[in-house]
């Protein structure tokens, strides 16, 4: 589960938040933020429910100028990745610059995290990364212009489909490249485009949107990823997320 799911919960109380999770049959997280935790007291409050933090995700800015203590905090949580899910653009815009600066921070920083603490950056897709760029696109140049040792990613199937692509096809090209995925679902009828934006309502219950969930987990396992967060940023997830909790059950019966 990605905590940005119950940030509103998280933010007026954690351990009870942790509870209601649990009670999902939930114990794989990735936290985004502490909320006013430390990342020791997040740890203990996840160890008493015997649930894990397996990635952990920061800004751009805490990854590049904050780097030991981003890893310090990580560690302490016992995640195995550290996470970004954005770089620094002008909305509606995404330049070759731009991107070769994130390679140069991703890989440098990377051999940081590895190679001194032990873990693995990993970038997660936000859908502007898709602008074309010499008959692939610039999504395409960030992966194969880092440093497999160094730099893996987690691919968010919302953000790859909003923009027009296909995460089957994604997974198949860059297969273990991929760590983790955001499992998420987009609402019926709405168009998509690189903007990397969409209104938080058009998320919906899993397998109910127009994303083929099930072809997805089939190329994710034979990409052998091993993290999957359901991830769902509406105002419906005391209904939806339970919902898409079932559907998951169902696909393994």
């Amino acid at each position: 589960m990605v905590s940005y799911t119950y940030r509103n919960e998280f933010a007026n109380d954690v351990p009870a938040t942790l509870d209601e999770i649990q009670r999902l049959g939930i114990v794989d997280m990735e936290f985004s933020n502490l909320f006013g935790q430390t990342a020791q007291g997040l740890r203990k409050l996840l160890d008493e429910r015997k649930m894990s933090c397996s990635s952990f995700g920061v800004s751009y800015g805490d990854l590049v100028n904050k780097t030991s203590e981003v890893a310090e905090n990580a560690n302490a949580l016992g995640a195995k990745y550290v996470r970004v899910a954005s770089i620094p653009h002008e909305r509606g815009s995404f330049t070759l610059e731009e991107a070769e600066k994130a390679v140069t921070d991703f890989n440098r920083v990377g051999k940081v995290l590895r190679d001194e603490y032990g873990l693995l950056f990993i970038y997660h897709n936000h859908g502007f990364e898709f602008h074309p760029h010499e008959g692939g696109t610039l999504y395409d140049y960030i992966v194969n212009n880092t440093d497999p040792e160094y730099v893996g990613f987690e691919l968010d199937i919302l953000w790859a489909f909003f923009p027009g692509f296909d995460p089957v096809e994604l997974l198949e090209k860059y297969g273990s490249r991929y760590k983790a995925l955001h499992l998420k679902d987009l609402k019926q009828g709405v168009e998509g485009n690189l903007s990397g934006s969409t209104a938080k309502e058009n998320d919906v219950a899993l397998g109910t949107g127009q994303i083929d969930i099930i072809a997805i987990l089939k190329a994710a396992k034979s990409a052998g990823v091993m993290h999957y967060y359901i991830e769902d940023e509406s105002d419906r997830i005391d209904e939806q997320v339970p919902q898409s909790i079932h559907y998951l059950k169902n696909l393994r019966n």
